[in-house]
């Protein structure tokens, strides 16, 4: 590394924290008698290539990013219509509300319930409630409730995905089960998962989702074989939970 591009990565530090230490070890000689002269920082630089500060600590920096780093490839591999093809609910990977990538192989062999929450919905109280009793009475015996968070309807779902939306959900005291990325569940940008749901569940006047808190039943194979309304109440399924536990 010379002179020229230690000056170059100088200039370009956009960030500094001040530490007890300062190691100049992947810097050489060159770079450790330009460093002596400041004060105790280090700086995160932006680089073209990697490797350049590979043994230095980030732990602050990791966990700040941590809930971003994750693949999109997996997002994309029911986007061009395959989801039409796909065996089971197994076959999608969500995100999650923090962004991270979750297979829903993960929930094999449990009865599934997936609903489109919303927050400010005329039915939100009731089914945040009724979910909850759910989740209660059924969670050891295998049901799995994933929460889809949509604002399609009627801008009812404004909490941002990660923090504000745990925080929301706390604050309702709704204990209702896996909560995800807020998706779209109409429209040619409806999840994939949502697109596969309809596809298997049509609902009465075609398969498009009428409004928060539309409901499926999937059973241990990961196939869906019930839907429900906005209207039906959650404990109503309860009695066809039972026959798939």
């Amino acid at each position: 590394m010379n002179i020229r591009l230690i000056q170059s990565i100088g200039q370009q530090a956009i960030r500094c924290v001040r530490l007890s230490t300062l190691t100049t070890r992947n810097f050489g000689a060159i770079a450790g008698n330009q460093l002596s002269q400041l004060s105790p920082r280090y700086c995160v630089v932006l680089l073209p290539f990697v490797g350049v500060a590979s043994s230095v600590n980030c732990s602050a920096a990791e966990t700040a990013t941590k809930k971003q780093q994750y693949s999109t490839a997996a997002a994309l591999d029911m986007s061009n219509g395959d989801y039409k093809n796909a065996a089971s609910i197994y076959e999608f990977n969500v995100k999650d509300t923090h962004g991270n990538d979750v297979s829903l192989e993960k929930y094999k062999g449990q009865v599934v319930l997936v609903v489109n929450i919303a927050s400010k919905c005329g039915l939100t109280k009731n089914n945040y409630q009724k979910l909850t009793d759910l989740k209660e009475k059924y969670g050891e015996r295998g049901l799995t409730i994933l929460n889809f968070p949509c604002n399609q309807f009627g801008s009812q779902m404004p909490e941002a995905d990660g923090e504000a939306m745990v925080c929301h959900l706390r604050d309702s005291k709704a204990d209702i089960g896996e909560v995800f990325a807020k998706v779209d569940v109409n429209g040619d940008n409806a999840a994939p998962i949502y697109k596969y749901l309809k596809a298997k569940q049509t609902g009465t006047l075609g398969s498009g989702i009428k409004w928060n808190f539309t409901k499926f039943l999937v059973n241990k194979e990961g196939i869906p074989i019930n839907r429900y309304a906005p209207t039906t109440d959650p404990m109503d399924i309860a009695k066809d939970i039972e026959k798939l536990l």
